[in-house]
Order: C-alpha cells, then sequence, then structure tokens
C-alpha cells in the first residue's frame, strides 16, 4: 500500500504548492513510511508515500521519471514481468526492475491503452510534460482508491478523502444519497458519488488537459 496526491492548479502560487502538497501527503501518511517525494511542474504538482514492496532500492522511489513523463502510484500490475520482456524485445530499455517504471514505459509504447495490458490492482496519475495533460488511471475493480476534486480547470487527487480536506475545492457537505446507501446497503461509494457531495471517486481512467 502506497499514497498518491497531487494536483493542478495554476491560482496556487510556487510559494503555496509545496506546503500544500506536503500537507496531503503528511494526512495519508500511514500509506507509505519508507520513503515521500515530490515533484512541480508549472501549475503541476505530484506527491507519493511509499511502501516498498518489488524493487526495495531507491531506484523505485515516486515520483519516478522516463524520459519527460513522471508518474505516482499505488498497487501492482501482476504481469508486469511479462509486459517488460514483450517491451525489452521491441528494443525498450528498462534502469530499474519495479513495475512502476513498467508502466511508464507501456504508456510510451501504448498511449492511453496501456492501461489494457495490466493485470493487477493500481491507482495512479500520471504526467505528460510533452503533451501537457496528466492521465488517471484505477483499476478495474476499484481495488486501488483514487478520489478526486474537480472545479473547472483545477483538480485535486488523492488516495483517500483525508487527502483532499487542505484543498479550498473541499467541501464538508454531505452527500445524503449516499448516506443512505452506506447504510442501508453497505456501499462505500455509488459510481463516482462518495459520502461528501465534494469528493468524486474515480471509476476507469480519464485524461485532464492542461
Amino acid at each position: 500500500m502506497c499514497g498518491i496526491a497531487g494536483f493542478i492548479d495554476s491560482r496556487l502560487s510556487k510559494d503555496e504548492q509545496d506546503p500544500l502538497l506536503e500537507k496531503m501527503l503528511q494526512s495519508i501518511a500511514h500509506r507509505g513510511p519508507d520513503a515521500r517525494g515530490k515533484y512541480f511542474d508549472g501549475a503541476v504538482g505530484l506527491g507519493h508515500n511509499r511502501l516498498a514492496i518489488i524493487d526495495l532500492s531507491v531506484d523505485g522511489n515516486q515520483p519516478m521519471f522516463r524520459g519527460r513523463n513522471a508518474i505516482v502510484y499505488n498497487g501492482e500490475v501482476y504481469n508486469y514481468k511479462e509486459i517488460r520482456k514483450t517491451l525489452e524485445a521491441t528494443g525498450v530499455a528498462f534502469k530499474t526492475n519495479s513495475d512502476t517504471e513498467v508502466i511508464l514505459a507501456a504508456y510510451e509504447k501504448y498511449g492511453f491503452d496501456c492501461v489494457q495490458h495490466f493485470v493487477g490492482m493500481w491507482s495512479f496519475a500520471l504526467w505528460d510534460q510533452e503533451k501537457q495533460l496528466l492521465f488517471c488511471s484505477r483499476d478495474r475493480f476499484g481495488i486501488k482508491p483514487f478520489f478526486y476534486l474537480n472545479q473547472g480547470d483545477r483538480f485535486y487527487f488523492g488516495s483517500e478523502y483525508k487527502a483532499l480536506y487542505p484543498s479550498s475545492l473541499f467541501s464538508s457537505a454531505i452527500n445524503e444519497a449516499q448516506v443512505a446507501r452506506g447504510l442501508q446497503l453497505g456501499w462505500n461509494t455509488w459510481h463516482d458519488e462518495t459520502y461528501y457531495q465534494s469528493i468524486h471517486a474515480f471509476t476507469c481512467w480519464m485524461q485532464f488537459n492542461f
């Protein structure tokens, strides 16, 4: 289990970005005690709390970079070795032993369709600097959580509700319909709805152009 958090918000000043992302990461520090990393590019901020599982070296720390792309990722792609072999057969080279780099390399090769090759559980946010877009994905069954706030061109995401509380977009207004579902049926979410009106649950994948 790792923790991811980040944003695209052009209204934040450079001085505001790091303290805000630090608060977001600190709120979910329990998800990853082994390392913490942050990355900023203009209005974009990506943060990660790492629980080292596959590649235990510092090479597996995140955000991880490959070319002009950066990623923060929580989960495990079970077939990453098979995907890696397929990519290596086409001339793709790797620097680490992590499944995180395989996701980056698969995105370079297949674009958004990379997720069709993955078997496992994951949530990630990948910043494509050249295209200026944030590509986000969550596994098909929602095993790894991904919650977000979105208002116009402002976007915040995190592994848990609490990672979003420091954002100015967050409102504590309760989603009463979801409360009723939770009490009657035990559902934590319904489609993209959560217990807060302002927070949404990610359902599959999306791109956010900046």
